[in-house]
């Protein structure tokens, strides 16, 4: 049972991200600040640390070592975090996603190298088909009638590709010498530090925290961002139990639950190139879960 544990723990991690990637994106195009929405979501992740405390009986590796792994891990999930609100507010989270869901590319390679762990040739034909989803999500922006505008939004979505795919290989990496729920609290650590850079980052924050529903918006926010961080902790535990060239490819199916979503909310069609892209991502998920 516990060589099958991975499974339960990913499914989590598809389905909670797959949600909250949906409306995530769809609060910061209602008026929510992405700054705020960070903020939000970096304290949504205490109570799931809280709760990693206690599962390891309030043990929390603080070694050198284990510092140096965990805020690289954090940092990298935080600061790609980051950007990725931004780019939600540049452009439709039924395309961001998929996009950034081909992070699984950077994982496989980086652990076929450093970790020896070998990519089968379903993986190797869903490397390929994944680039090729790359290159048709991101064509025909700023089309007429287009949701898209401007080429910024893809510049910060291969910043999150890159930032969140050697976060994957780290993670599996800290998960051979440090025990999955202290990674989990270096996450945590480092996303709340990171809560000034975020707030500063512009003058949207401290507005927006002036108008009269800015607290019941939060509050809804966190409703949302909170699924965010239950999935990170299950990933951590997935990490834990399972092949990077294995568990990263399955974190990336989570968009194909934020494509359903986000169609039935926004009802914003994509254009034929970005629906061939979409079909790419699936297959791509797919072979690379083989």
């Amino acid at each position: 049972m516990k060589n099958r544990l991975w499974l339960l723990f990913i499914l989590i991690t598809v389905v909670t991200w797959g949600v909250w990637g949906a409306f995530s994106g769809y609060q910061i195009q209602h008026g929510i600040p992405d700054t705020i929405v960070y903020i939000v979501w970096a304290l949504s992740m205490i109570p799931c640390a809280i709760v990693a405390l206690i599962i390891n009986k309030g043990k929390f590796l603080h070694d050198k070592k284990s510092a140096l792994l965990g805020c690289t891990v954090g940092l990298l999930g935080a600061g790609g975090q980051l950007v990725l609100f931004k780019a939600l507010t540049l452009g439709p989270s039924y395309i961001i996603y998929p996009f950034i869901s081909m992070s699984p590319v950077i994982v496989i390679t980086l652990a076929a190298i450093f970790l020896k762990e070998k990519a089968t040739r379903w993986q190797i034909a869903g490397i390929v088909v994944a680039l090729v989803a790359i290159l048709l999500l991101s064509l025909e922006t700023g089309q007429e009638n287009s949701p898209v505008s401007g080429w910024l939004w893809i510049v910060l979505a291969i910043v999150v590709l890159i930032a969140w795919g050697v976060q994957g290989f780290f993670m599996k990496f800290a998960n051979n010498s440090m025990d999955a729920e202290s990674i989990f609290c270096w996450m945590t650590l480092t996303a709340v530090i990171l809560i000034p850079v975020a707030y500063y980052m512009n003058n949207d924050a401290a507005t927006f925290m002036q108008t009269e529903n800015a607290i019941s918006q939060c509050w809804a926010s966190f409703g949302i961002q909170i699924l965010n961080s239950i999935g990170a902790l299950t990933l951590v535990y997935a990490y834990r139990y399972g092949k990077a060239v294995v568990v990263s490819p399955m974190e990336g199916l989570s968009p194909m639950v934020t494509v359903l979503l986000s169609l039935i909310i926004l009802q914003v069609i994509p254009n034929p190139l970005q629906i061939a892209g979409i079909c790419c991502a699936a297959f791509a998920m797919y072979a690379l879960s083989k």
